[in-house]
């Protein structure tokens, strides 16, 4: 099939040729398996492993072709791996000879720490300096992340032969085995071991310790409900690995006044029928404490549900705090409760603009009624009656549908 040496060295390792059938490549590696595994043969660790990526390449349909094409550079390049370690790494999800993706090319980056972190309303315009607390791992102080502050009393373990990693074979049916592997019990997963008398006194051999940390927050003006303040490598120190990141996200509590919508601040505002007509001034309190002094215009008249606003006095842009949005208020009009006497009614007629004719007239007997004040518990009543017969009358279609008279076929 090929002639090259790159695209027949997996063959070769399990003993068959180049153009073998799938059943000879899994009883070459039954064979071979049964012979190097480590429970049975202690220095044949590292042959069992050459044996299983062999195999586990070669009984891949996919992974075979781009091997017979490519050899070794065609698993590299189609498959994603870096090369044999990589790809062991990714066969079994653990990596090869104690090496993960990039082994001796870089230390691996360890998990990032995500907190939601909560703020109010005028943290993210004001902006905030606080403080934040977190418990973290540390690699121990007193040896340094290697378990003994003793010379040489960290040894390779002799279980696992330094690999952290022991394989087993169970049965999978129809007379196959699979290969297991699992963190090696001796030494926890680590390839070495450290005896008792010889452990730091510190983390007990642990490596690391647990330690609070405090970080320094710095809230911008003009952040939002979502944004992310990141620690660089300040999540947990464990040996070996970059620490990951520490990474706030903002959680904006519910003010009480003001929403926000993009850079603008939306508020409702309550006034009597008489400043709706005549004209008001209000204070407004802001969020950095100032009192905004509200005035309309001389005759202007306020409508209910009028929306009016105040430029430059909403929420400052993210990176240029001097830029900020619109303030906007939604005026409600509050109506007096109690009716106007029969003499304040013919002034405020006599004030207010005349009643245009109605559209319908009125003839002299016309059935007079009585207008009634529709409370909250009738209304949910009303509602609940409707849903009731909407329901029936659906029910009573349905079996009108289901009563017809049907077709015979002649």
């Amino acid at each position: 099939m090929v002639e090259d040496d790159s695209k027949t060295k997996l063959y070769d390792i399990l003993g068959v040729k180049p153009d073998a059938t799938e059943d000879e490549i899994k009883k070459a590696y039954k064979l071979l398996a049964r012979k190097y595994h480590p429970d049975k043969n202690p220095d044949g660790a590292d042959k069992f492993k050459e044996i299983s990526l062999a195999y586990e390449v070669l009984v891949d349909a996919e992974k075979r072709e781009l091997y017979d094409k490519y050899g070794e550079e065609g698993l590299k390049e189609g498959g994603g791996f870096e090369g044999a370690e990589d790809l062991f790494a990714h066969i079994f999800g653990f990596p090869f000879g104690g090496r993960g993706r990039g082994g001796p090319r870089g230390k691996r980056k360890g998990k990032d720490v995500v907190v939601s972190f909560p703020v109010g309303l005028e943290d993210l315009y004001n902006g905030k300096q606080t403080k934040f607390e977190l418990e973290k791992t540390l690699l121990c102080p007193e040896c340094k992340g290697k378990g003994s502050t003793v010379p040489n009393a960290v040894s390779k373990c002799v279980h696992c032969h330094g690999n952290g990693i022991t394989f087993r074979m169970r049965p999978a049916g129809f007379g196959m085995m699979q290969q297991i592997s699992e963190p090696c019990n001796h030494c926890s997963g680590e390839g070495v071991v450290i005896a008792p008398a010889d452990r730091c006194p510190t983390c007990k051999g642990g490596k690391v310790i647990q330690e609070p940390k405090t970080c320094d927050v710095f809230v911008e003006k003009g952040m939002k409900h979502g944004d992310k303040i990141t620690f660089k490598e300040e999540g947990d120190q464990f040996p070996d690995i970059i620490p990951g990141d520490v990474i706030l996200v903002l959680q904006q509590n519910e003010h009480e006044m003001f929403v926000r919508e993009g850079n603008d601040l939306l508020m409702e505002h309550d006034i009597f029928l008489v400043e709706a007509l005549c004209g008001f001034e209000v204070g407004i309190e802001h969020l950095d404490g100032r009192v905004l002094r509200i005035k309309t215009q001389p005759g202007e008249i306020t409508k209910p549900g009028d929306v009016k606003y105040i430029p430059d006095e909403g929420m400052p842009y993210p990176k240029n705090p001097m830029q900020k949005g619109k303030l906007l208020i939604k005026f409600n009009i509050i109506f007096p409760e109690t009716p106007f006497s029969e003499e304040a009614q013919k002034t405020l007629k006599a004030l207010l603009p005349p009643v245009p004719t109605p559209e319908v007239p009125i003839p002299d007997d016309a059935e007079e009624v009585t207008l009634a004040t529709l409370t909250e518990e009738e209304l949910e009543q009303s509602e609940a009656e409707y849903q009731r017969q909407a329901a029936a009358a659906a029910a009573e279609d349905s079996d009108d549908e289901g009563g017809g008279v049907a077709c015979t076929q002649q």
